[in-house]
């Protein structure tokens, strides 16, 4: 089968979209910036000591509401550098060991305000919501983002360098209140400090106040942010000044004991097994910056299953950690260059050639089975100029799988305006010696960003390692370690920018064959990458009176060989969004790729499995979504054409039905029909998933997930129950089942679990 030359089309589609006359956004001259917004002036705003105490409630009728307010935000949707079409006036004060911050949002028309989730961290993406980010260490680069609606709901991220890593898991102790009435809407927010660190002696942090009006998809800045990127872009917020030199926190110490109570039957199994067990975490402020967690047994079992998907590559599917103590300032282990650009995507994509560090390595086997933990300890913050984490944690044995210590030591020094340098050190060693079974990985990177928002990124990686352990633990297209010591390297570069109109990165990886890394994700070693990421973004006064607000041609090219100049793979991605003025978005795509793979593996297991050897194959595809705030709204994704060594047909459609702010339920269908030369045979595999939750109120909700395989008639069921009865402190009731639905009379699965946490803060 030869290289397809379809790929061609969208790239001369690309051309011709280029060549026409464009109105609303004309392409920077050479020498001159992008975009006009990123050079304005950074406002500055006081945070004013209370006279009289704050009651949060919503209603602005205290003293410290009456001061000159924060005003004149800035579109950055859609049209760029114009004032925001609908009047915001923010205040920040501070007293009792708090931090407030109160906003009058006016709105010419209340009654078409948008709100259609109150869950804990809802998506402001599909409704009017309004943010404040705080850049605590004033380092320009990380901070804490705190988001509400006009229904109160609360939604509170950490984020670091920049958005390269947003945490949407991390949760503080903060309150919010907000109110509608005829001229809009209004907000009351109570951040207490010992919720969030900084540097103890500063009283100027960088801040910033986002506003979103979901009924024109309109974006605007207090401080002005370019439209490639988002409130997370800290080099460009605004000053804060007026805060108290000393922030008392008292002893910042918090205990959070738990208790659970479950009974499980296998699928299968004979009868139930009960258990009951508890443990506890700790959190102490050892200093503004500096905070130490440590946990012992703790357990996940409240944790969101994963969700099904269909696996049509060679490799092993990534799935995200979900466990909240792994993800608290997650993003002082990250290493590379995730975009910096969320416009897309809440969470960037993960580079899924090399994750250095991946916490799901801890305490999950490869098939998803849970390994106990005995307990952790884990050091993170910023103290001396440096960003400094550090943890330790130890797994028990569990059916086969022997328990591991696991070590990291990360550091990272601010250089220059906006970039950094760092270390990394890594240890996976058998619990029970390690002597004869160990892993250790050492590394270093930086991060630069030239002017003109060009960014480059580099790190590199050696390890070495002994015992029957390895990188490859249950992963597909990668050969086991060898036994014995061995060692390897990997070393990564990239440079990129990220414009309003142009966007484009180039990047180098290279992976020798004994490199080792227990502790990250990877799909292969023993490879040279080549990749290359190219697009603009024109828009266009015509097609915006289509509905189109812009389009976006685009490619990505990704090619891969081993280090004796033999080609492994490549893949040339090309296609064409379409980014509606309602948030709707379509794309049509063609992806010609090339694998070569030198074992064989399984699509399906009802078929033979692949042979080895060389193949080449050409799909189409057509994605898009409509406007996810309305009631009914749909994703969907076809694609036609060759697979491997036949063809496919894919389908996957999922309809959102949003009737009321407490209540939302989608319903998913993926479907593929296949027939493959080698080997000669041909399946289809249906997967359907319903979601559904209600919420009471934003501090009591009930979410389901629902998963039916008719090809190998399995249906799993994940129901949770989660009240959050005081701050940082949750009583979960969570139900599981798996069905084998051929009628043979196998027992299901089964399990039904309790589990109280309780915060107690010193």
């Amino acid at each position: 089968m030869t290289w397809p030359r379809s790929d061609l089309v969208p790239v001369v589609l690309a051309a011709l979209l280029v060549a026409l006359p464009v109105v609303a956004q004309e392409p920077p001259a050479p020498g001159e910036a992008e975009t006009g917004v990123a050079s304005l002036p950074r406002p500055t705003l006081v945070a004013r000591a209370l006279t009289a105490p704050i009651r949060v409630d919503g209603i602005l009728d205290e003293p410290a509401w009456q001061a000159e307010p924060a005003t004149g935000f800035i579109q950055a949707e859609p049209d760029e550098g114009l004032p925001a079409t609908e009047h915001t006036h923010v205040w920040v004060a501070h007293g009792d060991g708090n931090l407030y911050v109160a906003a009058r949002l006016h709105d010419a028309q209340p009654d078409r305000l948008v709100v259609n989730d109150i869950r804990k961290d809802f998506d402001d993406r599909a409704q009017d919501a309004f943010a404040v980010i705080l850049d605590t260490f004033h380092d320009r680069r990380n901070g804490y983002v705190f988001v509400t609606n006009p229904a109160g709901a609360r939604a509170d991220r950490q984020i670091a360098n920049e958005g390269r890593e947003i945490n949407a898991s991390w949760d503080a102790i903060w309150r919010v209140e907000t109110r509608r009435d005829d001229e809009g809407w209004t907000v009351e927010m109570e951040i207490p400090f010992r919720s969030i660190r900084s540097a103890s002696a500063r009283d100027v942090w960088g801040i910033n106040f986002s506003r979103r009006i979901r009924r024109n998809n309109q974006i605007a800045f207090w401080s002005p942010v370019p439209r490639a990127y988002g409130l997370t872009r800290l080099s460009l917020a605004g000053t804060l000044t007026g805060l108290p030199a000393t922030r008392s926190a008292g002893r910042d110490l918090r205990l959070t004991p738990y208790g659970l109570a479950n009974t499980v039957r296998g699928t299968g199994g004979p009868s139930f097994d009960q258990e009951l067990q508890g443990g506890v975490d700790v959190k102490w402020g050892l200093t503004r910056g500096l905070a130490l967690d440590v946990t012992v047994n703790p357990d996940f079992a409240q944790v969101e299953a994963d969700e099904q998907r269909v696996n049509l590559t060679q490799f092993s599917l990534f799935f995200p950690e979900k466990r909240r103590f792994f993800l608290e300032n997650s993003g002082l282990f990250f290493m590379g260059d995730q975009a910096r650009n969320t416009r897309g995507n809440l969470l960037p994509r993960v580079d899924e050639d090399l994750l250095p560090f991946f916490s799901r390595r801890i305490g999950l086997t490869e098939d998803g089975r849970t390994q106990p933990i005995r307990g952790g300890v884990r050091l993170t913050g910023n103290t001396a100029g440096l960003q400094l984490g550090a943890m330790a944690m130890r797994t028990g044995d569990v059916e086969g799988v022997p328990g591991s210590d696991f070590g990291l030591f990360r550091a990272r020094r601010n250089v220059f305006q906006s970039s950094e340098i760092g270390g990394i050190f890594m240890f996976r060693r058998a619990a029970d010696g390690g002597a004869e079974d160990f892993n250790r990985i050492y590394g270093a990177d930086t991060n630069i960003r030239f002017p003109r928002e060009v960014d480059l990124s580099v790190y590199y990686l050696t390890s070495d390692a002994k015992g029957p352990g390895g990188t490859a633990r249950g992963e597909a297209g990668v050969a086991p370690s060898p036994a014995g010591e061995r060692g390897g390297h990997t070393v990564r570069a990239s440079i990129g920018h990220d414009g309003n109109f142009l966007h484009f990165k180039l990047a180098y990886m290279e992976m020798s064959p004994d490199f080792q890394n227990d502790l990250g994700f990877l799909r292969r070693t023993g490879f040279r990458k080549y990749f290359v990421d190219w697009g603009i973004r024109p828009r266009y006064e015509f097609a915006r009176r289509l509905g189109v607000r812009e389009i976006h041609p685009h490619l990505e090219w990704h090619y891969y060989d081993d280090l004796d100049n033999r080609m492994l793979a490549k893949w040339l991605h090309t296609g064409v969004t379409f980014f509606m003025n309602n948030g709707g978005n379509v794309q049509i795509q063609v992806d010609p790729r090339f694998e070569r793979i030198d074992r064989p593996f399984t699509l399906d297991r009802r078929i033979d499995p692949i042979p080895a050897g060389s193949y080449s194959w050409a799909p189409w595809s057509l994605t898009g979504g409509t406007d996810a705030s309305r009631m009914f709204s749909f994703r969907w994704r076809g694609t036609l054409g060759e697979l491997w060594s036949g063809t496919q047909k894919s389908v996957s459609l999922t309809m959102n039905f949003k009737p009321s702010h407490a209540f939302r339920a989608s319903v998913g269908m993926t479907r593929t029909d296949a027939t493959l030369d080698l080997p000669d045979a041909s399946f289809v595999r249906t997967l359907w998933t319903v979601r559904t939750n209600y919420s009471f109120n934003p501090d009591m909700f009930v979410d389901a997930l629902i998963q039916y395989d008719p090809a190998y008639d399995v249906f799993n069921s994940n129901v949770r129950f989660n009240l959050i009865h005081a701050p940082l402190s949750d009583l979960y009731l969570v139900w599981n089942e798996q069905r084998i639905t051929t009628g043979d009379g196998t027992p299901p699965g089964r399990s039904l679990t309790l589990k109280m946490t309780r915060m107690l803060a010193f």
